[in-house]
């Protein structure tokens, strides 16, 4: 399995990502880490031991004391990997940011001077645009893997 496969599989637990946020706030104990959760010093144990294999975290060796302290390049990786799709979700809000800036100055359009849009009336155009607007009308960009990001139906 590859670096950020191992960061995905680490994050996909909540138990894990609140031991990132811990870890965050600076190194500590397995002890002090184990404190907010109600489960057994071996099962915390797990969970670092699946943090450490991910590249997540590294336990120090000071005498006694083996601190945990976050490493975070794994996170810069996964984040960097995450970044290559922003410009889907950012094209699909600008499509329906696009819509509805239409659908309001239609609205305006026939709304008599100075009177104030209804919601009612606003939900009811945006229904009938969306039932009289055919697929092939609704833009769409490729997603770099040769399909459409909208299934034709």
């Amino acid at each position: 399995m590859d670096t950020i496969s191992h960061t995905f599989a680490a994050l996909a637990d909540p138990t894990r990502r609140a031991i990132l946020a811990r870890l965050a706030l600076g190194e500590t104990s397995v002890t002090e880490l184990a404190a907010p959760f109600e489960m057994s010093m071996p099962a915390v144990s797990k969970h670092l031991r699946v943090l450490e294999k991910a590249g997540l975290v590294e336990r120090g060796r000071e005498a006694q004391f083996r601190p945990c302290r976050l490493r975070a390049q794994p996170l810069e990786q996964a984040v960097g990997w995450l970044e290559q799709y922003r410009q889907f979700w950012e094209q699909s809000f600008d499509r329906l940011d696009a819509y509805l800036q239409r659908i309001q100055a239609e609205q305006a359009a026939t709304s008599p001077p100075g009177s104030p849009p209804t919601p009612a009336k606003a939900k009811q155009t945006a229904t009938n645009k969306t039932r009289n607007t055919s697929k092939s009308q609704v833009p769409h960009k490729e997603n770099g893997h040769g399909t459409r990001s909208r299934k034709p139906s």
